[in-house]
């Protein structure tokens, strides 16, 4: 009884360390935002200090496109999200149920290209983006971002959609149903934990990506992370609470939404690690 008691607290242990080290930094971020600036760096650390919103007034004062920013970052991510989750569930779909030479090369050219550092492609990407007159548009970042993250989203759908009974396909289909009604009526409302699962990853790559939002656009499209970084190059020296004040407001939606995405996402990462 000792023994797997004493494992289960060294486990505990390890856990809280684990969560002490991620979010000790974000605390300090999130606390350094609602400090005067003459706190943020004083050694040793004060933990017990009057909150002020100055930072944050100071963000808008001094950097108003930074919300509209947000705006574009949000719409580019949601765009992104819902064109990644849907490209990869159908294609998931097909990987799941049917087998032939050319799919099986498909996917292994997929996972291959996924290898590729994205700085490798902006070069013959970006006169091609020119010709379709796609540069500083919401448009480019979102197929940027969704095709980025389709042989991911793909093969979290490929094991997730692998759980469900092909009879429950045998079914539709004796009852007359096409493939287009299998795979609404049957396969999502079924798979729509390993779709949020895969929507999480293409979220939080697109709300926080920097390279291709700092090449392909310029004033219209232009998101949140290249303000900040603007903040930390800014000529007149980095207003360090305007800063993690920007850093904040940044980070909450993402911090909100895998919070609320949590249960979903465990259950669509562990599709496929037991048998029925």
């Amino acid at each position: 009884m000792r023994r797997p008691l004493a494992i289960r607290a060294l486990r505990g242990l390890a856990l809280a360390l684990i969560v002490v080290w991620s979010a000790f930094p974000i605390m300090l971020v999130v606390a350094s935002s609602f400090k005067p600036p003459r706190d943020i760096f004083v050694y040793p650390p004060t933990w017990l200090f009057s909150p002020t919103v100055d930072n944050y007034v100071g963000l808008w004062r001094r950097w108003p496109d930074f919300f509209s920013n947000l705006v574009n970052s949000l719409i580019i991510t949601v765009g992104a999200t819902a064109v990644a989750v849907l490209s990869s569930t159908l294609a998931g779909w097909v990987y799941s149920r049917h087998r032939s030479r050319l799919l099986t090369f498909s996917a292994f050219f997929m996972i291959f290209i996924r290898l590729i550092p994205p700085i490798v492609v902006t070069l013959p990407l970006f006169p091609a983006v020119n010709w379709l007159r796609l540069n500083d548009t919401h448009l480019v970042l979102i197929l940027l971002y969704a095709t980025f993250f389709v042989s991911l989203g793909t093969m979290i759908m490929k094991t997730f959609i692998d759980q469900i009974p092909r009879e429950l396909d045998e079914a539709a289909t004796v009852d007359g149903a096409s493939d287009w009604q299998i795979v609404l009526r049957v396969i999502l409302p079924v798979a729509a934990q390993g779709m949020i699962a895969a929507g999480v990853f293409v979220f939080v790559y697109a709300w926080n990506e920097f390279l291709f939002a700092f090449i392909f656009t310029t004033t219209r499209a232009k998101t949140a992370p290249l303000v900040v970084s603007e903040m930390t190059g800014a000529v007149d020296g980095v207003e360090w609470g305007v800063l993690f004040a920007a850093t904040t407001l940044q980070l909450l939606p993402i911090v909100i939404f895998v919070m609320l995405a949590q249960k979903y996402l465990i259950a669509g990462l562990t599709a496929g690690a037991t048998k029925g």
